[in-house]
């Protein structure tokens, strides 16, 4: 039996307006050197219940104190007013988790490894990744077909009957049986799941960001 899916026709009636940027975005990410690997995965472990423009801002900050040379704390900068990150104390240790293990984690980035490889990788080896978290890390890295279902993309899910309700909370197997629902609507549409994905979120957000 097809599955009956609601409101298709909106969608393909707003992408085009939107399609040139949202594939241009797509090939920004694709160009990310490996050298900017390390502060998009601290932009990733910063964006849990905080939002993407101070995840942006902290990042900035973290950046421009040479986190990645220098010995500094960086709870104080992710506690700040300007940039203020939920859990920072939290965060702060899983940021210099990463630091201390970023030369066993690249290597893993650039083994050749499918981008599901990689994610399971990342999940099961970086603390403060989830299954959203490291599809976001990759996604802004340049890898492909990978879902990151934020609360955004989840309501607009549910909106389009590709599943029935927005779960309140997503085990690993309930992740992967949606991103796969989402990839045939997106296949049923005719377009890339990477390209949906940032669709929906401009419809939310009017931005086209990271």
């Amino acid at each position: 039996m097809k599955h009956k899916y609601r409101h298709s026709e909106e969608v393909l009636a707003g992408f085009p307006a939107r399609a040139d940027a949202i594939r241009a975005r797509l090939s920004d990410f694709a160009a990310i050197g490996p050298q900017e690997y390390f502060y998009e995965l601290i932009y990733c472990l910063l964006t849990p219940q905080s939002s993407a423009a101070n995840a942006g801002k902290a990042t900035d900050a973290l950046r421009n104190a040479g986190l990645r040379e220098a010995q500094i704390d960086p709870a104080p900068i992710l506690s700040s007013k300007s940039a203020y990150i939920r859990f920072h104390n939290t965060k702060a240790r899983n940021i210099l988790d990463v630091k201390e293990r970023f030369h066993v984690i690249l290597p893993e980035l650039q083994n050749g490894s499918t981008p599901p490889v990689v994610r399971e990788w990342l999940v099961e080896n970086v603390r403060g990744l989830g299954m959203k978290e490291a599809s976001h890390f990759l996604r802004n890295i340049g890898r492909r077909d990978l879902a990151i279902l934020d609360r955004h993309i989840l309501r607009n899910l549910a909106r389009h009957g590709v599943v029935r309700r927005i779960p309140k909370t997503l085990t690993k197997k309930q992740y992967l049986m949606i991103e796969n629902q989402f990839r045939v609507f997106a296949r049923h549409l005719g377009l890339a799941m990477d390209e949906l994905d940032l669709y929906f979120w401009s419809l939310e957000t009017g931005e086209i960001l990271k």
